[in-house]
């Protein structure tokens, strides 16, 4: 099928780089229409959609990954999910946090002020060959360990960690397992429990196809009790959605993960778009973009012009993610190669010394051969 009027036409461009933005789908524009039209005639906006809006996406997210929709919290990011463990661990001075070296900012962002305030130890791990694996974390994993913090998938070279080794690890440890999916949720099948992951946290900004500003923050139901619970968003009162009644109380948590939405759950704009995207890649299934990815990617791969660029992600596809990365073959060239495809229209991301080339349903072959061109010349 061709799926390629799901979207609007790129005119000229061939637009490889949904590791960096993904773009909105048709319905996804026409649902932000409608929540402007919403804010411009607010008397047709219904009292139920505050909640009924936040919920089908918690629902759609479940569904993406194989949890249950009250593990659930909507976030602005994969930071917002990153702070609900930070702040809702009761920390030890001992307890280690493991990163790898390269990791995303956000994980730097979260655990250098705990690390700082002497409330826990961050340890960063160096892989031992080129890219991150599983064998990295157990060599460092023992009693002290509390928290593995890692992405599925690396935005830097797109490598996919073994994430089921890493848990069965940490958790006989007496630790747990923190999963970045943004990298790869929407775009790989994903099922929590076989990952063994204990939270996930993602962005929707890249493969869910939704709006900046969006994201999710999944934490395995067993948990949710046991965290220290915070400030939270007055939505997550029992009884909320009684918009009539509101001060009467009774002032009572409710359960489940929304006690993490981020304030302003009810966000149209962002919902809607979200909420439709969502909607969009449950019926085309995750497994259709990952094949046809995988797909794009081989073609690129065996075709790559060795004598000037080289593979700078994991050779073995079943350590990747749904996108791969390269290199020139001279690092002082990368940057030149960068804006020498975007003269020609060819948009990929340039990360750490290498070009991600992140194809979606959207793309063909014909933006292999037009990308090969260029790194051919």
């Amino acid at each position: 099928m061709d799926w390629r009027k799901e979207w609007f036409e790129f005119d000229d461009v061939a637009f490889l780089n949904v590791a960096g933005q993904g773009p909105l789908p048709r319905v996804s524009v026409r649902a932000v229409q409608l929540a402007l039209e919403w804010k411009k005639f607010p008397h047709q906006l219904p009292d139920s959609t505050y909640f009924e809006l936040p919920n089908r996406i918690r629902a759609s997210v479940a569904r993406l990954i194989g949890g249950r929709a009250e593990e659930v919290a909507l976030t602005t990011g994969a930071s917002g999910g990153l702070a609900a463990v930070a702040a809702g661990i009761d920390w030890k001075p001992d307890d280690e946090v493991l990163m790898a070296r390269g990791e995303f900012p956000a994980h730097f962002a979260t655990w250098i002020p705990l690390d700082a305030a002497h409330r826990l130890k961050m340890k960063i791990i160096a892989p031992r060959g080129r890219f991150v694996t599983a064998d990295d974390f157990l060599a460092h994993i023992g009693p002290w360990t509390r928290l593995v913090s890692a992405s599925l998938v690396r935005f830097d070279d797109g490598a996919r960690l073994d994430a089921a080794r890493v848990a069965a690890a940490v958790h006989a440890a007496g630790g747990y397992l923190l999963l970045d999916a943004s990298q790869c949720v929407g775009a790989m099948p994903i099922d929590v429990a076989a990952l063994g992951a204990d939270f996930v946290v993602a962005a929707g900004y890249k493969w869910l196809l939704s709006p900046y500003g969006t994201g999710f923050f999944w934490a395995r139901g067993e948990l949710i009790e046991q965290m220290r619970v915070g400030p939270f968003y007055w939505m997550a009162f029992e009884g909320a959605e009684r918009f009539h009644s509101l001060s009467i109380g009774p002032w009572k948590l409710a359960p489940g993960a929304r006690r993490w939405d981020a304030p302003e759950t009810g966000n149209f704009l962002n919902l809607a778009a979200m909420d439709a995207s969502l909607e969009f890649l449950l019926r085309v299934g995750v497994e259709t973009v990952w094949e046809h990815n995988r797909r794009l990617i081989e073609e690129m791969l065996e075709r790559l012009p060795l004598d000037r660029c080289a593979l700078a992600s994991p050779p073995d596809a079943t350590a990747r993610g749904p996108y791969a990365c390269v290199a020139a073959r001279r690092p002082e060239k990368i940057a030149a190669l960068y804006e020498k495809l975007r003269e020609a229209k060819v948009i990929v991301s340039l990360r750490e010394g290498a070009l991600r080339v992140a194809p979606h349903l959207f793309n063909t072959a014909r933006d292999i051969d037009r990308l090969l061109r260029v790194l051919a010349v």
